[in-house]
This record gives C-alpha cells, sequence and structure tokens, in this order.
C-alpha cells in the first residue's frame, strides 16, 4: 500500500515533515550558527585591527579578498566532492575545516599565517553552505522547500546579531580581544560530533549512486514509511563523469538555466557581500566612533534572522521568482535610501537593520532557487560551481571598494550597490523560471 502512495510522491513530496527530519533541520540550523559566526566575525574585528595598527584598510581588502577566493574554491571542490563521495562526508568535513581554521586566526599574530586560515575558513564554510543547501532541497517536501531553506537560515542566522553583541562586548575590552571572538568560531566543533553521531545521507544522492536499498533505509527512517523506490531509480540518469557535469551545466536547456543564474547572482552576490563586509568600517569613514560602527554594524546583523523568517511565508509562492524579484528590488531601494542618511545615527541603525531583512530574504529564496535548476547528478556540482563564480567576482570586486569610498565616499558605494540590485532584479523578472512548489523530477 506505501508503495503505491510513495510511486506518486516519490522521496519526500506531499508527506508531512517528520520529527527525525525536524532534527535534521535543528542540526543544520545550528551548523549555520557557528558558521555565521566565522563568516561575519572579521566584519566587526576589522576597525579594531585598524585602529590598532595591525592592519591598513588595504590590507581588509586583500584578506576579504582572498577569503572570497577560499569560498570560490569551497563552492567549486566542494559541489564537486558532495556529488562524489555524499552530502554527509562533505558537510562534516566542511564544517571541521572551518571551525579549526577560525581558532588558528585567533591564535596566530603573522600576517601571512592570518590571510591563509582566513582563506580556509571561506573555504570551509563555503563548501558547508553548497553542500546544505542541496541537502535541505533533496529531505524537505517540494511544496515547502523554499520555506525550510529560509527557517533553518533563520535560525542559524540568529549568530549574526549574536557575534555582533559580542563583539561589541569584548572587541574595546583590549587591543587583543578580537582573538577571542575567533576562538568562539571554534565552538562549530559541537555541530561536527552531532553530525557524525546523527546526519542522514541523503536519499536521492544515495538512489544517483544505484544505492535503492540504502536510500529506502533513509527514507523510512526519516519519514516512517516503507518505500518503493524502485521506479524512481529506473528514471534517474547514468552517473556523469565530472568532465560530463561541467560540460553538463553549459549546455542543451542548462546553458539558459545557468546564464540566468549567474546574470542573477553575480551583481546580487557582489552588492550584498559588500554591504555584510564593509557596513561597519564605512561608518565609520562617516564619521561614527568605533563603538557606534559596531552598533550599527549589529544592528545589521539582526536584520538577517527577521528577514528570513518574514521570508519563509511566502519564499514557494509566485513559482519562486516573484518573491525572488520583489526581495532583491527592496534591497536596492534600502541601499539607495542607506547612500542619502548621512550622519543620522538613529535612521542610519533603522535602514542597515532593514537593509539586511531585505538581503538575506533574497539570499536564501535564491538559495532555494538555485538547485531546483539541476537534476541529482549534477546539482551540487552545479550549484557549488555558481556560487563559486559568484564567489570569485567579490573576490575581484572587493579591493575596488576601498577605491570607490575614496573617490565618491561611502555613499558612492551604496549606489553602486544600489544600481547592481536593480540589473539583478531586471534578470529575474524578466529571464527567471517559476521553480518553487512542485516536485525536483517535476521541474527537471
Amino acid at each position: 500500500m506505501s508503495t503505491l502512495i510513495r510511486k506518486k510522491n516519490n522521496y519526500f513530496d506531499g508527506l508531512p515533515v517528520s520529527k527525525k527530519q525536524m532534527f535534521l533541520f535543528v542540526l543544520i540550523v545550528f551548523s549555520y550558527f557557528f558558521e555565521q559566526m566565522d563568516n561575519n566575525n572579521f566584519a566587526f574585528i576589522a576597525p579594531a585591527l585598524i585602529k590598532s595598527g595591525f592592519l591598513i584598510p588595504s590590507q581588509v581588502a586583500t584578506i576579504t579578498g582572498i577569503y572570497f577566493l577560499g569560498m570560490t574554491l569551497g563552492g567549486l571542490l566542494g559541489g564537486f566532492i558532495s556529488d562524489l563521495i555524499g552530502r554527509r562526508k562533505t558537510f562534516l568535513t566542511a564544517m571541521f575545516i572551518f571551525s579549526s581554521m577560525s581558532i588558528l586566526n585567533g591564535t596566530t599574530s603573522d600576517f601571512g599565517v592570518f590571510l591563509i586560515a582566513r582563506a580556509a575558513t571561506g573555504f570551509g564554510i563555503f563548501m558547508m553552505m553548497v553542500t546544505s543547501i542541496a541537502y535541505i532541497a533533496e529531505i524537505s517536501p517540494g511544496e515547502s522547500r523554499g520555506k525550510w531553506q529560509s527557517l533553518t537560515a533563520a535560525g542559524g542566522f540568529c549568530a549574526m546579531p549574536i557575534i555582533g553583541m559580542i563583539s561589541r562586548a569584548i572587541i574595546p575590552s583590549g587591543p587583543e580581544a578580537w582573538r577571542i571572538i575567533f576562538y568562539i568560531g571554534g565552538l562549530g566543533f559541537i555541530t561536527f560530533f552531532l553530525g557524525l553521531i546523527y546526519l542522514k545521507e541523503s536519499p536521492r544522492w544515495l538512489v544517483s549512486k544505484g544505492r535503492v536499498a540504502d536510500a529506502e533505509k533513509v527514507v523510512k527512517e526519516l519519514s516512517g514509511m516503507d518505500v518503493d523506490l524502485s521506479d524512481v531509480a529506473k528514471t534517474t540518469p547514468p552517473k556523469l563523469s565530472t568532465s560530463e557535469q561541467l560540460v553538463g551545466m553549459f549546455s542543451g536547456k542548462y546553458l539558459k538555466r545557468t546564464s540566468t543564474l549567474l546574470a542573477i547572482g553575480i551583481p546580487a552576490t557582489i552588492a550584498s557581500f559588500a554591504l555584510v563586509t564593509w557596513i561597519p568600517t564605512l561608518a565609520s569613514m562617516r564619521g561614527f566612533t568605533l563603538e557606534q560602527s559596531i552598533n550599527i554594524g549589529v544592528a545589521f546583523m539582526f536584520g538577517g534572522p527577521f528577514g528570513l523568517l518574514i521570508s519563509s511565508s511566502f519564499s514557494d509562492k509566485g513559482g519562486r521568482k516573484i518573491p525572488l524579484t520583489i526581495t532583491i528590488l527592496l534591497t536596492g531601494i534600502l541601499a539607495l535610501g542607506y547612500a542619502f542618511v548621512g550622519n543620522n545615527y538613529v535612521l542610519t541603525l533603522i535602514i542597515a537593520f532593514l537593509l539586511n531583512a531585505a538581503s538575506m530574504s533574497y539570499g536564501f529564496i535564491a538559495m532555494a532557487y538555485a538547485p531546483e535548476h539541476y537534476p541529482t547528478k549534477m546539482r551540487n556540482t552545479s550549484v557549488g560551481i555558481i556560487n563559486a563564480i559568484q564567489r570569485l567576482a567579490v573576490a575581484f570586486s572587493q579591493p575596488l571598494i576601498p577605491l570607490i569610498a575614496a573617490g565618491y565616499g561611502a555613499s558612492g558605494v551604496f549606489i553602486g550597490v544600489f544600481a547592481l540590485f536593480i540589473l539583478a532584479a531586471a534578470v529575474v523578472f524578466f529571464l527567471g523560471q517559476r521553480t518553487g512548489g512542485v516536485p525536483l523530477e517535476q521541474i527537471e
């Protein structure tokens, strides 16, 4: 009887989310939490390092650029590795890397070691990110993939304001206090050990590797249903070599999908990380004190989980492309408002909060959107490559930000951010595909 039901709804589509699935989502929440501790701590540490003379602004750009180069490699290799050896093993490896590298950043006094450790942190963070994006998509019901992408991120990204508050309390206490912030990032080992015990492999990945019985076992463990995935396995395309996966995403119908995702993601990602990385530093350049600059950064970080929580209620609507268009457009408008807010401290705090709320809303609607464009056999490799290209663009764009700020002020940076978001919103609206709310296999 269960076979007949599952024959129509492969995997988890059409089924309620079980307590065991919920537990895995909570595990991902914790992984996001510690990942975001490591991802956002440098934005708060950088002004203190500049003030102490450890760094100059151009070196902040160098560190940020190398960090995004690390993320680029994490996306390229992480996607490929997770398609090769599985989501679970790749996820755990990534957790180990970025947690240990954060600790190394806190212990070193050598700029070269600091630079390498920061690059390795970016590598691990983005390896984990591209893996978790595909993993959530593959263990969620088709009707609510976007909801669970946003909700898990909303919980995990509470780390953004928390790291801001911790930084505000600790960094001003002494010239070496910034090291403590990096040590806190090493708490990601908690999730690593929990994952060793409880994390399950993606059943869709197992079927793609011909391990049908193992996939059926995982689905039964998570959903409580005794399933038969033999028909699904018959329709699963044969395994692809690495070269076939790379060629596949840039050929046939996937060429348009890949090109559209890149045309959306490159300008939007450059704009987003200009905000995330430079908000406190640009505030300091506008004449705000160190404490005020950190407060503005904290307000910005508080907006993240708020935006993700709100967006989870509409992420799966409008075929995904309509809420994606609206949230990108709103982020651009708020960036333009930030450009002209001047030195009004209270208004700057409010706009910073709303700016990240909108930015994170679009970001995780996009996270749900990208994996829906590819089949399981090439999903994570393709998503990893797309995200890696976007991060590579960020790496090359970062050195331009202090130059723009020096020539046109902080307002010039935010006007540029506005233009990039408007471009991305136009691409989604006119060229984007509707993917939300239907089974992954139906999209394919």
